[in-house]
Protein backbone atom coordinates (compact mmCIF):
# COMPACT_ATOMS: atom_id res chain seq x y z
CA UNK A 1 0.00 0.00 0.00
CA UNK A 2 1.39 3.41 -0.97
CA UNK A 3 1.58 6.32 1.46
CA UNK A 4 -1.35 8.03 -0.28
CA UNK A 5 -3.42 4.84 -0.26
CA UNK A 6 -2.70 4.42 3.45
CA UNK A 7 -3.85 7.98 4.14
CA UNK A 8 -7.07 7.49 2.17
CA UNK A 9 -7.72 4.25 4.03
CA UNK A 10 -7.09 5.95 7.39
CA UNK A 11 -9.49 8.76 6.49
CA UNK A 12 -12.07 6.20 5.39
CA UNK A 13 -11.92 4.07 8.54
CA UNK A 14 -11.75 7.06 10.87
CA UNK A 15 -8.29 6.38 12.27
CA UNK A 16 -7.34 9.82 10.91
CA UNK A 17 -9.89 12.58 11.53
CA UNK A 18 -10.22 15.82 9.59
CA UNK A 19 -10.83 18.73 11.97
CA UNK A 20 -12.12 21.95 10.42
CA UNK A 21 -10.41 24.82 12.24
CA UNK A 22 -12.21 27.47 10.17
CA UNK A 23 -14.67 29.96 11.62
CA UNK A 24 -17.71 30.04 9.29
CA UNK A 25 -17.69 33.28 7.29
CA UNK A 26 -20.90 35.32 7.43
CA UNK A 27 -22.05 38.93 7.60
CA UNK A 28 -21.71 38.69 11.38
CA UNK A 29 -18.16 37.30 11.54
CA UNK A 30 -16.00 39.73 13.58
CA UNK A 31 -13.27 41.45 11.57
CA UNK A 32 -10.36 43.65 12.54
CA UNK A 33 -11.20 47.32 13.02
CA UNK A 34 -8.42 49.90 13.11
CA UNK A 35 -8.84 53.25 14.84
CA UNK A 36 -9.15 56.51 12.92
CA UNK A 37 -7.57 57.82 10.75
CA UNK A 38 -6.73 54.36 9.31
CA UNK A 39 -8.96 52.77 6.68
CA UNK A 40 -10.71 49.47 7.39
CA UNK A 41 -11.53 46.40 5.35
CA UNK A 42 -15.02 45.01 4.86
CA UNK A 43 -16.62 41.78 5.95
CA UNK A 44 -18.70 39.45 3.84
CA UNK A 45 -21.67 40.51 1.73
CA UNK A 46 -23.60 38.42 -0.80
CA UNK A 47 -25.53 39.88 -3.75
CA UNK A 48 -27.91 37.43 -5.45
CA UNK A 49 -27.42 37.00 -9.19
CA UNK A 50 -30.31 34.57 -9.52
CA UNK A 51 -32.25 32.36 -7.15
CA UNK A 52 -34.39 29.89 -9.13
CA UNK A 53 -36.26 32.82 -10.66
CA UNK A 54 -36.57 34.55 -14.02
CA UNK A 55 -32.89 35.53 -13.88
CA UNK A 56 -31.94 31.88 -13.55
CA UNK A 57 -34.81 29.40 -13.32
CA UNK A 58 -32.70 26.32 -12.55
CA UNK A 59 -29.81 27.78 -10.61
CA UNK A 60 -28.85 30.03 -7.72
CA UNK A 61 -25.63 31.99 -7.36
CA UNK A 62 -24.28 35.09 -5.68
CA UNK A 63 -21.68 37.75 -6.19
CA UNK A 64 -19.38 37.91 -3.18
CA UNK A 65 -17.71 40.95 -1.66
CA UNK A 66 -15.24 40.28 1.13
CA UNK A 67 -11.99 41.70 2.47
CA UNK A 68 -8.81 39.68 2.03
CA UNK A 69 -8.38 39.74 5.80
CA UNK A 70 -11.91 38.81 6.93
CA UNK A 71 -12.68 35.83 9.14
CA UNK A 72 -10.27 32.92 9.15
CA UNK A 73 -7.67 34.18 6.71
CA UNK A 74 -4.04 33.93 5.71
CA UNK A 75 -1.61 36.86 5.90
CA UNK A 76 0.95 36.84 3.07
CA UNK A 77 4.32 38.64 3.30
CA UNK A 78 3.20 41.51 1.03
CA UNK A 79 0.55 42.41 3.62
CA UNK A 80 3.22 44.23 5.68
CA UNK A 81 5.84 46.81 4.87
CA UNK A 82 8.60 44.48 6.08
CA UNK A 83 7.53 41.93 3.45
CA UNK A 84 6.40 44.28 0.68
CA UNK A 85 8.92 42.77 -1.75
CA UNK A 86 7.97 39.23 -0.75
CA UNK A 87 5.30 36.79 -1.85
CA UNK A 88 1.66 37.50 -2.55
CA UNK A 89 -0.85 34.76 -1.74
CA UNK A 90 -0.67 33.16 -5.18
CA UNK A 91 3.13 32.91 -4.95
CA UNK A 92 3.28 30.92 -1.71
CA UNK A 93 4.46 27.37 -2.37
CA UNK A 94 1.71 24.85 -1.49
CA UNK A 95 4.31 22.80 0.41
CA UNK A 96 4.65 25.70 2.86
CA UNK A 97 0.90 25.58 3.55
CA UNK A 98 0.93 21.95 4.71
CA UNK A 99 3.08 20.91 7.63
CA UNK A 100 3.41 19.55 11.16
CA UNK A 101 1.24 21.29 13.71
CA UNK A 102 2.66 22.40 17.05
CA UNK A 103 0.33 23.66 19.78
CA UNK A 104 1.51 26.12 22.43
CA UNK A 105 -1.23 26.02 25.09
CA UNK A 106 -1.63 29.08 27.31
CA UNK A 107 -5.38 28.83 27.89
CA UNK A 108 -5.08 29.01 31.68
CA UNK A 109 -2.83 32.07 31.54
CA UNK A 110 -5.13 33.89 29.11
CA UNK A 111 -8.11 33.18 31.35
CA UNK A 112 -6.32 35.13 34.07
CA UNK A 113 -4.94 37.85 31.76
CA UNK A 114 -6.51 38.58 28.35
CA UNK A 115 -3.41 40.61 27.44
CA UNK A 116 -1.11 37.62 27.99
CA UNK A 117 1.94 37.60 25.71
CA UNK A 118 3.92 34.64 24.42
CA UNK A 119 7.60 35.12 25.22
CA UNK A 120 10.76 33.32 24.02
CA UNK A 121 10.98 31.43 27.30
CA UNK A 122 7.56 29.86 26.65
CA UNK A 123 8.75 28.64 23.25
CA UNK A 124 12.02 27.35 24.66
CA UNK A 125 10.12 25.57 27.44
CA UNK A 126 7.92 23.84 24.87
CA UNK A 127 11.06 22.45 23.22
CA UNK A 128 12.43 21.27 26.56
CA UNK A 129 9.16 19.44 27.18
CA UNK A 130 8.48 18.07 23.69
CA UNK A 131 11.69 18.22 21.65
CA UNK A 132 12.88 20.43 18.83
CA UNK A 133 10.34 21.95 16.49
CA UNK A 134 9.78 19.81 13.34
CA UNK A 135 10.73 21.21 9.95
CA UNK A 136 8.12 23.28 8.08
CA UNK A 137 5.89 23.40 11.15
CA UNK A 138 3.04 25.74 12.00
CA UNK A 139 2.76 26.97 15.57
CA UNK A 140 -0.83 27.25 16.80
CA UNK A 141 -1.27 29.49 19.84
CA UNK A 142 -4.06 27.91 21.91
CA UNK A 143 -5.74 30.49 24.13
CA UNK A 144 -9.39 29.44 24.36
CA UNK A 145 -10.33 32.73 22.69
CA UNK A 146 -12.51 31.11 20.02
CA UNK A 147 -15.08 30.34 22.75
CA UNK A 148 -15.91 34.05 22.59
CA UNK A 149 -16.66 33.89 18.86
CA UNK A 150 -20.43 33.88 19.28
CA UNK A 151 -20.37 37.43 20.64
CA UNK A 152 -18.52 40.10 18.65
CA UNK A 153 -18.03 42.41 21.65
CA UNK A 154 -16.55 39.62 23.78
CA UNK A 155 -14.38 38.48 20.88
CA UNK A 156 -12.90 41.95 20.28
CA UNK A 157 -12.83 42.71 24.04
CA UNK A 158 -12.17 46.44 23.62
CA UNK A 159 -12.32 49.39 25.99
CA UNK A 160 -11.13 52.98 25.77
CA UNK A 161 -7.54 51.68 25.51
CA UNK A 162 -8.38 49.44 22.56
CA UNK A 163 -8.71 45.65 22.21
CA UNK A 164 -7.45 43.31 24.90
CA UNK A 165 -6.60 39.98 23.30
CA UNK A 166 -3.61 37.65 23.76
CA UNK A 167 -0.67 37.62 21.41
CA UNK A 168 3.10 37.58 21.16
CA UNK A 169 5.67 39.99 22.56
CA UNK A 170 8.18 41.70 20.28
CA UNK A 171 10.88 39.35 21.60
CA UNK A 172 8.64 36.33 21.03
CA UNK A 173 7.85 37.43 17.49
CA UNK A 174 11.55 37.89 16.74
CA UNK A 175 12.23 34.37 18.09
CA UNK A 176 9.54 32.80 15.88
CA UNK A 177 10.70 34.74 12.81
CA UNK A 178 14.29 33.64 13.38
CA UNK A 179 13.51 29.93 13.70
CA UNK A 180 14.09 28.24 10.34
CA UNK A 181 11.82 25.29 11.21
CA UNK A 182 8.67 27.47 11.39
CA UNK A 183 6.56 28.24 8.31
CA UNK A 184 3.62 29.91 9.98
CA UNK A 185 1.77 30.99 13.10
CA UNK A 186 -1.93 30.58 13.83
CA UNK A 187 -4.21 32.15 16.42
CA UNK A 188 -7.80 32.02 17.64
CA UNK A 189 -8.06 35.82 17.75
CA UNK A 190 -9.04 38.26 14.98
CA UNK A 191 -5.41 39.05 14.07
CA UNK A 192 -1.98 37.47 14.49
CA UNK A 193 -0.86 40.25 16.84
CA UNK A 194 -2.02 41.02 20.38
CA UNK A 195 -4.84 43.48 20.86
CA UNK A 196 -2.46 46.05 22.33
CA UNK A 197 0.28 45.46 19.74
CA UNK A 198 -0.13 48.97 18.35
CA UNK A 199 1.68 50.18 21.47
CA UNK A 200 4.63 47.76 21.11
CA UNK A 201 8.08 48.51 19.69
CA UNK A 202 7.93 47.81 16.84
CA UNK A 203 4.19 48.12 16.37
CA UNK A 204 2.49 44.84 15.47
CA UNK A 205 5.70 42.79 15.82
CA UNK A 206 4.26 39.46 14.61
CA UNK A 207 3.25 41.10 11.33
CA UNK A 208 6.57 42.93 11.14
CA UNK A 209 8.97 40.12 11.96
CA UNK A 210 7.17 37.06 10.57
CA UNK A 211 5.93 38.47 7.28
CA UNK A 212 9.31 40.07 6.72
CA UNK A 213 10.92 36.65 7.18
CA UNK A 214 8.70 34.86 4.58
CA UNK A 215 6.52 33.27 7.24
CA UNK A 216 2.72 33.33 7.24
CA UNK A 217 -0.15 33.85 9.64
CA UNK A 218 -3.67 32.44 9.99
CA UNK A 219 -6.34 33.90 12.24
CA UNK A 220 -9.74 33.24 13.82
CA UNK A 221 -9.16 29.51 14.21
CA UNK A 222 -11.63 27.36 16.12
CA UNK A 223 -11.67 23.81 17.55
CA UNK A 224 -8.07 24.36 18.61
CA UNK A 225 -8.94 22.74 21.95
CA UNK A 226 -9.29 19.41 20.08
CA UNK A 227 -5.74 19.44 18.74
CA UNK A 228 -2.90 17.40 20.23
CA UNK A 229 0.19 19.29 21.29
CA UNK A 230 2.19 17.48 18.59
CA UNK A 231 1.50 14.92 15.89
CA UNK A 232 -1.22 16.52 13.76
CA UNK A 233 -0.81 18.03 10.28
CA UNK A 234 -2.10 21.47 9.30
CA UNK A 235 -3.52 22.28 5.86
CA UNK A 236 -4.10 25.95 5.00
CA UNK A 237 -6.08 26.56 1.80
CA UNK A 238 -6.33 30.25 0.80
CA UNK A 239 -7.60 31.49 -2.55
CA UNK A 240 -4.60 32.08 -4.87
CA UNK A 241 -5.48 35.74 -5.40
CA UNK A 242 -2.96 37.19 -7.86
CA UNK A 243 -1.17 39.98 -6.01
CA UNK A 244 -3.26 39.29 -2.91
CA UNK A 245 -2.00 40.42 0.48
CA UNK A 246 -4.14 37.78 2.15
CA UNK A 247 -7.16 35.59 1.59
CA UNK A 248 -10.02 34.02 3.50
CA UNK A 249 -8.95 30.41 3.97
CA UNK A 250 -10.24 27.00 4.89
CA UNK A 251 -7.94 25.51 7.51
CA UNK A 252 -7.90 21.80 8.37
CA UNK A 253 -5.98 19.56 10.72
CA UNK A 254 -5.39 15.85 10.13
CA UNK A 255 -5.43 14.21 13.54
CA UNK A 256 -4.97 10.57 14.51
CA UNK A 257 -8.04 9.28 16.34
CA UNK A 258 -7.43 8.73 20.03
Amino acid sequence: MSVIEALIAALGDGSVEVLDLTTPLSRDTPILNLPAPFANTVGLSLSPVSNFDDAGPAWAWNDVSVGEHAGTHLDAPVHWISGRDGKSVDQIEPSRLIGPLVVIDKTAEVLEDPDFLLEPEHLRQWQEDHGMLPDNCWIIFRTGWSARGGNAADFVNADEAGPHTPGVSAAGARWIAGNASISGFGVETVGIDAGQAGTFDPMFPVHSFLLGADKYGVTSLCQVDRLPVLGATLIVAPLPIVGGTGSPARVYALVEAR
